[in-house]
This record gives structure tokens, sequence and C-alpha cells, in this order.
């Protein structure tokens, strides 16, 4: 690795890290907008002045936002994530179980839609300007054109309303066998695979279309080299980089993707937890969660960002 790489890459370490206070300082003084008292909501209607402004001390809400913003990063650091306010475990011990289920729904998503996606992508950019590419492209723009409560939405009409194939709710702990875990993962990966796929498919045809117009490529073609070994040999190793940036950004959507199927589909991942945290107001859950999925994006983010450094030729 040369000084010029290196100093690319720790460059967008440091600003990674940059970005990751700030997103802490936004979703810190973000969940303080959130209407109502944390501490009223917890006692109750009937809870007393004296005893609801005894809990905000005990929970030090009656401190400067900046102070309670400090503790909190320093916790972080120290990879203390705080305890709940609602049922007043550790945060850490509630998300354990959540952060597995969501992991194992975002792993089977990618497993299925990237290498869906890869095809499509490539496949669309060999044979571009055909009826095979102007279908792909229709059906992509298609997809990326519908939000994706609606897909998941028209996913469980059709597949659990009316054909009755599979099951409008999905419960990661009822998998005791293939089919179970095919029936549970179902609908919320059909769900994400149309919301990421169609992303990573445009992105994909966009970067070997642009890999198969430089003169090299041409050069190849002029020689008799057949379209599939132009592509393969010479046009996938030199846009390794930016598929790679489009399967990292691609996947990045399952972060928000995450959130709205696992509230339709009832599914017990950390969006579900984190949205049943905003309804009681416990904030440090509400905090760590969304730190969660902002670190999610981030490491996605800054991963492509340095696979298509070290990928980038000119640089070598």
């Amino acid at each position: 690795m040369n000084r010029q790489v290196l100093s690319l890459v720790l460059g967008r370490l440091f600003v990674a890290v940059v970005t990751l206070v700030i997103v802490s300082f936004a979703v810190f003084f973000a969940t303080m907008l959130l209407p109502g008292d944390t501490a009223s909501i917890l006692l109750g209607q009937a809870a007393t002045p004296e005893a609801v402004e005894g809990l905000r001390k005990a929970m030090h809400l009656d401190e400067p936002a900046l102070f309670r913003f400090l503790r909190w990063l320093v916790g972080l650091l120290q990879g203390d994530l705080g305890t709940s306010y609602a049922n007043e475990m550790p945060i850490a011990a509630l998300i354990a179980g959540r952060f597995v289920n969501t992991l194992k729904l975002a792993g089977v998503t990618a497993l299925f839609s990237v290498p869906i996606a890869l095809t499509l992508g490539i496949t669309a950019a060999m044979l571009r300007g055909t009826l095979y590419d102007r279908i792909v492209t229709v059906i992509t723009i298609g997809v990326i054109s519908v939000p994706e409560f609606m897909v998941a939405t028209s996913a469980a009409l059709i597949f659990a309303v009316y054909l009755k194939w599979l099951p409008a709710l999905s419960f990661a702990n009822e998998v005791h066998s293939l089919a179970d875990l095919l029936r549970v993962y179902a609908m919320p990966v059909i769900t994400l695979t149309f919301v990421v796929s169609a992303q990573m498919i445009r992105m994909t045809r966009a970067a070997v279309i642009e890999t198969l117009n430089t003169p090299y490529v041409e050069m190849a073609l002029l020689k008799g080299a057949s379209r599939p070994r132009i592509v393969f040999r010479h046009a996938l190793p030199n846009a390794l980089g930016p598929i790679v940036n489009a399967v990292a950004l691609s996947l990045s959507y399952l972060i928000g993707g995450v959130i709205i199927v696992e509230t339709i589909f009832n599914y017990p991942g950390i969006a579900k937890l984190m949205l049943d945290a905003v309804a009681t107001r416990d904030l440090p859950l509400i905090q760590s969660c969304a730190m969660i999925f902002c670190l999610g994006y981030l490491l996605l983010i800054t991963i492509a960002d340095i696979i298509a450094i070290l990928s980038n030729p000119r640089l070598r």
C-alpha cells in the first residue's frame, strides 16, 4: 500500500469517526424533541407532582442536556449503553437478542438479493439495448418508485390474505425446521429483496457499462474476444470497486427498510424494539437503537469507500 492510498484510507476513517460523533449528538438531542414528559408517562396520570419530580431527579432528567449528552457519550465509548427507563434492565441485555434477529434477517436478505442483483445487473450490461435490458430497466425503475411500506403491505395482502401461503406475522423464535425458517423469513425477505436489489441492479449495470466503454475493452473486442470473455476477463476486475460500492450502498438501504418491515410483519428485531421504546419514551433505549442503525449504515458506507480506494487502478 503506497503513501497516497494509506493517506486516503486514514482520511476516510477519520471522517467516519467525526461523522459518528456528529450523529451521536444529533440522535441524543433529537430524542429530546419527542413530545411528552418521560417521568409523567412512566408513572401514569395518577402520579403526584412530587413523585414525577422525584423520578426526574432519579433519572437525571433535571440536569442540563449537554451534561447528560456527555455522560451518555462517555458511557457509549466504554460500552455501557445504560439502563432502560421502562423495565429497569440493562439496555445491552435487551438489545442482544433483538440484534441477532435483525442480523439474521439482513443476512438472509443479502444472501438472496446480492446474487440476484449482480446477475441481472451484469447480464443487462452485457445485453445493453436489447429487449432483455429494457425489461430489467423498466422493472427496476418501477420497484425503486414504490416505497417499502407499499411493497410490504402488498406482499402481506397477496401472500397472506388472498393466497394464504404465508403468515402475515413473522416470529423468529418459532423456527424449528427448514419449513418454519422459510415461512418466517419469506415475507420480510421478499420485501427487503425488492427494495435492495433494484438499486443494486442499476448501479451494477452502470458500473459495468462504464468499464465496457474504456479503450482497452474496445481493443479486446477488435482483437476478436467474445463478449462474455471481455466482460468476465477484462471488465469485471476493473469494475470490482464500483460494484462492491454499489453492493454496500444498496445494503445500507436495509437500515431503513428493516424498520418498516419489522413493524409491518411484527418481526422481533431492533427496529421493533426501538418503536416500542418510542411509545414509552424510553430515551436511553431509543438512543442506543438509533446509534446501532447509524453505526451499521456508516460502517457499510466506509467499507465501500475503502474498497473503492484500494481497487482504483490509478492509485496502485
